[in-house]
């Protein structure tokens, strides 16, 4: 089937949580009733291999990659590498089980998901994407919370960097967040006005480049301490602590602290979108998503295993921020700026999709509404023009207030990401993905496909459940400590 002039206009910006109302059975939606999902509407897609790597890599490498040397620390010198490894894995199969769902019924002529909400709907019914969109929401949100937190983290290291320089390693030299977490938000507000996904493929560059910065610096700092040592720290057990239910508690954390670094579905599809229609989007996705998964499982490791191998049962929370490295002092100033550049863009990355639902869910209801429909011109010295808002302006500027307050309640950097990828693994990353791929290309039911996949999906919801357990608890304990 040969792709229209659809392929090459510019489409209009579809929410990633968008609930639409044209379906209210828990019955898949069939091709005739796809006129809410319309390719004919009007935006140019010209994402390329390359684009769509730094995208996924943005989505990717972030805050969770400086909690990988500690979770190796509490999972030991084999189940850490382990783990690293299965979640790298499970993440592949998720991507390619989701690449070919970004089409329906055929992967490759169907009719475009541009959303993952939009390709639940379609292919597994109305209440299951309800669902979808509610852990969708809820990952969103939580993510923008760790990215405050982080950047928070990092500006007070680089505070903290400087001061240990000036007065001694031994001196006080510790910093509070708060004002920093405010600035943070002050930047997101700005931010973003940033219309849409479809412009934001210089953040990404920008934020990927930033990435692969960072944990080379953290990659080689951890060489270099190993290196000062002359040993390798560790054991194959991990850290000790100070009982058995501790330690159970921590590695469950651990497991969903690692969980939390790799699945990028809740922005796969949205990604996939960008891509031209030739050569055929799934084909390209899955290229991307191998090459992308090497790459950050090769500074995963790196970081993570050179990182435990200096520090051993006292590798810190966050490798940057913790103080395992004071010098030198100007490159792990750097490395923590770079964190800074990355995560600016990341909480875009994951707020964009919020914002869209919002607009659309208003613009539908309210068509007429000036405040929705109306926007100003505002001219900056030395930069375009910048279509300013009124709802825009107000709805995602209270957004980023409230992610920035909840971060200042729960300042906990390890116990949120795992948190965070406890509530994404299991449901978002191969729960949706497993069940549509089976509907979709009509795996018969106790078929060899079948068992496994389900064998598949069952083991990792297990453990996404006791790393949901782990992180659970650490929060609260760190709370009430």
């Amino acid at each position: 089937m040969m792709q229209g002039a659809d392929d090459y206009e510019e489409e209009e910006e579809t929410p990633m949580l968008q609930l639409s109302s044209f379906n209210h059975t828990d019955e898949p939606v069939r091709s005739e009733q796809i006129s809410a999902i319309d390719d004919h509407k009007n935006a140019v897609r010209t994402g390329t291999l390359w684009s769509t790597i730094a995208h996924i890599i943005t989505a990717v490498i972030g805050s969770g990659v400086l909690s990988l040397a500690w979770s190796v620390s509490r999972l030991g010198w084999i189940g850490g590498p382990v783990a690293l490894f299965f979640f790298a894995f499970v993440t592949y199969v998720s991507s390619s089980l989701l690449s070919d769902c970004y089409r329906s019924p055929d992967p490759v002529t169907g009719t475009r998901n541009r959303t993952f909400a939009d390709a639940v709907r379609v292919i597994l019914g109305e209440k299951q994407a309800l669902l979808c969109s509610l852990l969708q929401f809820l990952n969103f949100y939580g993510t923008g919370v760790a990215y405050v937190v982080t950047t928070a983290t990092c500006m007070s290291a680089i505070q903290s960097s400087n001061c240990y320089h000036k007065h001694g390693h031994e001196a006080s030299c510790e910093y509070e967040g708060n004002l920093y977490m405010f600035l943070f938000g002050v930047i997101q507000i700005a931010m973003s006005q940033i219309p849409d996904f479809h412009s934001m493929m210089w953040v990404s560059i920008v934020a990927a480049i930033m990435s692969f910065c960072y944990s080379s610096i953290g990659f080689g700092l951890g060489i270099a301490k190993v290196i000062e040592n002359g040993k390798i720290e560790g054991s194959v057990y991990g850290a000790s602590a100070v009982s058995a239910q501790v330690k159970l508690w921590l590695t469950f954390q651990a497991l969903g602290d690692v969980a939390f670094a790799y699945p990028y579905s809740l922005v796969f599809l949205e990604i996939q979108d960008t891509l031209k229609s030739t050569p055929p989007e799934n084909k390209v996705m899955k290229k991307a998503s191998v090459i992308a998964i090497l790459l950050t499982t090769f500074f995963y490791l790196g970081c993570a295993c050179f990182g435990y191998a200096a520090f051993g049962d006292n590798t810190p929370g966050n490798l940057l921020t913790g103080f395992g490295f004071y010098e030198p002092y100007w490159l792990i100033d750097f490395a923590n700026a770079c964190i800074i550049l990355h995560l600016i863009g990341g909480y875009q990355l994951y707020s964009q999709p919020v914002y869209a639902y919002a607009e659309r869910c208003l613009t539908d209801k309210f068509p007429d509404s000036v405040y929705l429909k109306n926007s100003n011109t505002l001219k900056l010295p030395f930069l375009p023009n910048f279509e300013l808002n009124f709802f825009r302006l107000c709805f995602r500027t209270l957004y980023v207030v409230s992610t920035t307050g909840i971060a200042l309640v729960f300042p906990y950097f390890n116990e949120i990401l795992g948190l965070l990828g406890a509530l994404n693994l299991w449901p978002l990353a191969i729960y949706f993905p497993v069940e549509m791929y089976i509907v979709q290309r009509k795996v018969e039911t106790w078929s060899r496909t079948w068992v496994v996949l389900q064998i598949f999906s069952s083991f990792l919801m297990v453990v996404s459940a006791v790393a949901l357990i782990g992180s659970v608890a650490g929060l609260v304990d760190a709370k009430i400590s």
